[in-house]
């Protein structure tokens, strides 16, 4: 790995990134961002493209004893999306996976009413919808989300990280129109490798910036 190749942070990647949809400006186009992490890039790009800025949240669900392993995540409307190779070879009961899909499902509530309030998200039909992230690691929270992006029915349907594991690229391609990664390493290891400064972004940090994408001022 070249220090050419790393990212300062994550608005320097967002900015970087929007270079590369800088097609979209002018559209009818909104962004939504996955918090944390990917809200700082996706407010680069709202900035960047003169679109609104979102956020979809989606939560991974975590194999018995791993927490930290994916087996599948959930999205609003509920959506659900599952690694089947990986629950059949951990022999993963259903009922397991009921339980931690209700709660996740419940902390996917807690966080949109957190950072969006009541707020009804933009019509979407017959324009663009950019979902970003910081980085793709196993995709599985990203697929999850476009399927309900999906589902308001955008034209154009575009998922876009500054770094992406090789793999999942390909994984997630046939699940968008558009896929656009500055990076797709075959070794990704971890997406806080590829930036020199990846600080845990916070929840105070989201909704300020949420804010200040509805209201410039505030900026």
């Amino acid at each position: 790995m070249s220090k050419e190749i790393l990212f300062e942070d994550r608005e320097d990647a967002g900015r970087r990134l929007a270079e590369r949809l800088a097609r979209y400006a002018g559209e009818r186009t909104v962004v939504f961002a996955l918090p944390r992490g990917g809200v700082p890039v996706g407010a680069e790009v709202s900035r960047s493209l003169g679109a609104p800025l979102e956020v979809i949240v989606s939560r991974k669900l975590g194999a018995p004893d791993q927490p930290e392993f994916g087996i599948g995540a959930v999205a609003p409307g509920g959506v659900r999306v599952l690694n089947e190779r990986a629950v059949s070879s951990l022999g993963i009961e259903r009922d397991y996976l009921d339980r931690v899909s209700a709660r996740e499902t419940e902390e996917v509530t807690r966080r949109m009413r957190l950072f969006r309030g009541d707020r009804p998200y933009p019509d979407l039909v017959g324009g663009t919808a950019i979902l970003v992230d910081d980085g793709l690691a196993t995709g599985v929270t990203a697929r999850a989300a476009l399927l309900a992006l999906r589902r308001l029915h955008p034209l154009r349907l575009v998922l876009a990280a500054p770094v992406c594991a090789l793999q999942t690229a390909e994984l997630l391609r046939p699940e968008t129109d558009e896929l656009i990664c500055l990076l797709t390493p075959s070794d990704l290891r971890a997406v806080g490798l590829w930036y020199r400064n990846f600080e845990q972004v916070l929840d105070e940090e989201v909704i300020r910036l949420l804010e200040e994408a509805r209201d410039p001022t505030r900026q």
